[in-house]
């Protein structure tokens, strides 16, 4: 365990011991036994070694591990269950629950009504669901490591952490890989999710029905999707990085009156997946070296797309509609595939980007074509295809496109290989 993570766990028992006692376990020891002994307030404080028990917590009082103890399951049940608002479990390996999905296995498992529990700097590996959140008000999940069912196919695993019928859960700082999904939410509000690492599982996220709620300065990586946010209104989702995602960087699909910002996307299959999206801003993004820069579908018109910029995706935008929708309005995308020119040196392309022109898909067909960008002829087909609209496919329209990125740092994502 770090030296910082025991301090604080320690100075936690001190803390306690002002007013609750402090009942010890040793090896050998069962601790169900001195749960059952403790009262509202007391520490139950764990020595280093290993324990075969299932644990039900139905008191208020502080669970906490020293040299980092082992709870198994043994491959059956929950691990720990807390039936009792105020429960803190801190400093232990948990791991070994059982495997059944009905019955929503679990390393910790928090049932309805405990609220403002604390599952902080444990391991929690080999367990069907990492933690279980059900309506369960004011809790936070803090500084785990999530290690899943490696063993079992993807359909057959639990998710990381579950989130359902909450209001203001706080998920800080976990490191979540092998599970089903990373972080499951549904039905709940007001959450907050920051600094957590996701990768190697189904989707980084899967987060539903919950508004009210941030997410940052996370990062989703090498999983079949990062993150995927659906019919929610009111986010905020800035200075996250997904990269290497087969699928999709950050979906936002059925999204309202939220803020998109600042965050980086590299070297997925689609770096944003936008469907059915409507009055939000996505604004200062990083979009690069994805096969598809943006795909954007589904009505998805009444946005303030501003300030990013696209970099070297093999297809800027794949844009299904029938009309264009404009982009650019206040400051301007960069593009790095804008073949127009700057007379003015005010940093501003003098005739607008589209992104689904003639040249664009003669681009992305025949990528040999890009050497001939700055040819009379190819020029002379861009102007040919501007005068005859049969030739011109609805688009994304930036009638000032800037003519470098916003973010000098877009440099270091460049060599992201898409997944």
């Amino acid at each position: 365990m770090p030296r910082t993570v025991a301090l604080a766990l320690l100075l936690a028992v001190l803390v306690n011991n002002a007013t609750g006692a402090v009942l010890q376990v040793q090896p050998g020891q069962s601790i169900a036994a001195a749960v059952a002994r403790a009262q509202a307030g007391d520490t139950v404080l764990v020595e280093g070694g290993s324990y075969a028990e299932h644990l039900v917590i139905d008191k208020a009082l502080t669970l906490s591990g020293h040299n980092r103890p082992t709870l198994s399951g043994q491959l059956s049940g929950d691990v720990i269950r807390v039936r009792a608002s105020g429960v803190t479990i801190g400093g232990f390996v948990i791991r070994d629950s059982g495997v059944d999905l009905g019955a929503q296995n679990a390393g910790v498992y928090i049932e309805p009504g405990a609220d403002r529990a604390t599952v902080q700097d444990c391991e929690l590996v080999y367990d069907l669901f990492g933690v279980w959140l059900e309506k369960s008000n004011s809790s936070r999940v803090i500084r785990n490591v999530i290690i899943g069912r490696r063993d079992l196919m993807s359909v057959a695993r639990g998710n990381g952490i579950q989130v359902f019928n909450s209001a203001d859960a706080q998920i800080i700082g976990n490191d979540i890989s092998y599970t089903r999904d990373g972080i499951y939410v549904d039905v709940s509000t007001r959450a907050l999710f920051r600094g957590n690492k996701i990768h190697n599982v189904r989707y980084g996220t899967h987060y539903m029905n919950t508004n009210n709620s941030t997410w940052e300065n996370n990062e989703s990586y090498l999983n079949q999707g990062g993150l995927a946010l659906m019919e929610v209104r009111n986010l905020v989702v800035r200075n996250n990085i997904a990269w290497g995602n087969v699928d999709h960087g950050i979906m936002l699909r059925t999204i309202q009156d939220s803020v998109i910002e600042n965050n980086v996307v590299a070297g997925n299959g689609r770096g944003f997946f936008i469907y059915d999206a409507e009055y939000n801003v996505v604004r200062n993004n990083i979009v690069i070296h994805n096969r598809i820069g943006i795909h954007l579908s589904a009505g998805s018109a009444n946005n303030k797309v501003d300030g990013n910029d696209f970099i070297d995706n093999e297809e800027q935008i794949k844009f299904v509609a029938a009309n264009d929708v404009e982009w650019g309005r206040t400051q301007g995308n960069y593009w790095s595939n804008y073949s127009g020119w700057d007379q003015n040196g005010d940093g501003v392309g003098d005739f607008p980007y589209e992104a689904n022109d003639v040249v664009d898909r003669l681009n992305w067909q025949y990528p040999l074509v890009k050497l001939l960008l700055s040819s009379p002829s190819i020029q002379t087909l861009r102007f040919v295809a501007k005068q005859f609209p049969i030739l011109r496919a609805p688009s994304i329209v930036d009638k000032h496109p800037r003519m470098r990125p916003l973010n000098q740092d877009w440099r270091r994502w460049r060599d992201i290989q898409p997944h």
